[in-house]
């Protein structure tokens, strides 16, 4: 009878164990763990255990894990004490690739926002509809776009608006310096009148003598509001929960983690931010890796993006084809050192197999291929990273994704027949905001229709 009892204590202990270590899943499902999870959450966990290292470069200047949590915080404590912002509340950020952006990003996700990614080349046609259709309450806008948003902001919910320099965050004497040259040299920031707007610095540093409350998050809360590219008609605001974004990001560093290493990776960002690409592929799935991302501001200056990526020892890349192939175009870049890239990643559109080839022959490195939408958060699909060479494709689907490809009349295509590519997985939307209608039109059991045409081979 001794035995037996001892025998059933140790068998109870040994599942608590197994339960504890994950291996033995409770709840009804082996994700439901998982799905708790949100993004203030990965922010907190990996800027704690990677908090002296570098987490992004621009302009020279960088910040560190623990500085990007510390001045994240006090933004989101301004965003919550000061302006009175509450969980789900709107917040656009309207900036190009600068340090302002990450400490933006994760300040309003820990205020309990929603994330409202605004492109700052918009007009102010498309920037009123953005801001209107997103119920945006407030906004962070740099100042060389401030006339646009002068031009709607009446017509808008905002009630708050930030203004942030492009040197903001750039060190006193260099950012004056660079202030002053993109405002009176290149005379790049039109007049404006926005009166009640805040300084993003004077925001920061109010926030530092604040106490944020922390906010009760979940993974179905939402995170973002991304916007189509709209061309199609009026953009859509697709709903991106906490849970998408979590999930994407762990697929995407599922297919790229065996090529990395944690804590030795610096990519390089050239790619907006406020783009789904580079914001899940570039800052949140290197933000796990405790990755540096190295920011450009301008990567249209070609001949500048060269001498600035000569500086570092960059050890990754994202970009589209058109930015692969005008460096590749651009004199300086051959003569880069490649020894320490491991990962080039085109996406966006598609990667052309002569820029492809001619890549891997100057870098070494062989240009991956992958396919994803606004809508998915983005990553679908992507080249197995162990091929020799580009081979055409987009891959095969990320971890947790289902893919088909279905003929017209509603039935699935055989292998090597085209038809429109649907996609199932943790990943996809919730929907269009405020669009049923659209909604229902994509969003069928599950499964998203693309609207693109694919095939798929053996």
């Amino acid at each position: 009878v001794l035995s037996g009892v001892l025998f059933l204590i140790v068998l109870f202990f040994f599942f608590r164990f197994m339960r504890a270590t994950g291996f033995i899943l409770s709840g009804s499902s082996a994700t439901s763990d998982f799905y708790k999870r949100h993004i203030v959450a990965m922010f907190t966990k990996y800027s704690t255990k990677f908090s002296d290292k570098t987490a992004f470069i621009n302009m020279g200047a960088s910040i560190t894990y623990e500085e990007l949590s510390v001045q994240a915080t006090a933004f989101a404590a301004y965003l919550q004490q000061d302006l009175g912002l509450k969980k789900g509340d709107k917040f656009a950020i309207m900036v190009p690739n600068c340090l302002q952006y990450p400490i933006a990003l994760f300040g309003a996700l820990l205020a309990g926002l929603t994330v409202v990614n605004v492109n700052p080349l918009y007009t102010a046609r498309e920037l009123e509809h953005q801001l209107k259709d997103s119920d945006t309450k407030a906004m962070l806008i740099i100042e060389n776009f401030a006339q646009t948003l002068e031009k709607v902001v009446a017509n808008t919910p905002v009630e708050h608006v930030i203004m942030t320099s492009l040197g903001d965050r750039l060190g006193l004497v260099k950012g004056t310096v660079v202030n002053c040259v993109v405002k009176y040299v290149k005379k790049m920031v039109p007049t404006f009148n926005l009166p009640h707007a805040v300084r993003f610095n004077y925001a920061v540093k109010q926030g530092l003598a604040l106490k944020l409350s922390p906010v009760e998050l979940c993974g179905d809360d939402l995170a973002f509001l991304q916007y189509t590219g709209g061309t199609t008609g009026l953009s859509k605001g697709a709903m991106l929960t906490h849970r998408n974004m979590v999930a994407n990001l762990q697929q995407a560093k599922a297919a790229i983690s065996p090529l990395l290493e944690v804590g030795g990776e610096l990519i390089v960002t050239a790619l907006p931010l406020y783009h789904i690409f580079a914001l899940t592929a570039n800052c949140l799935t290197f933000f796990t890796l405790g990755g540096t991302n190295l920011l450009i501001t301008n990567p249209r200056d070609m001949p500048n993006f060269v001498k600035e990526l000569s500086k570092y020892p960059f050890t990754a890349i994202t970009g589209v084809n058109t930015l692969f192939n005008g460096l590749l175009n651009t004199p300086g870049f051959s003569e880069l050192n490649f020894s320490t890239l491991k990962m080039s990643l085109g996406g966006g559109m598609a990667v052309q197999r002569p820029v492809a080839e001619r890549w891997q022959k100057i870098t070494g490195t062989r240009l991956l291929e992958g396919y994803g939408l606004t809508e998915c958060a983005p990553l679908v699909t992507l080249s197995p990273h162990n091929l020799a060479a580009y081979d055409g494709t987009i891959g095969i689907p990320a971890s947790s994704t289902d893919v088909k490809i279905m003929r017209e009349d509603g039935t699935e295509a055989d292998i090597g027949e085209s038809g429109e590519m649907c996609v199932k997985g943790p990943q996809v939307m919730l929907g269009y905001y405020n669009c049923p209608k659209a909604t229902a039109e994509v969003l069928k059991d599950g499964w998203f229709a693309t609207g693109d045409i694919a095939e798929m081979n053996d």
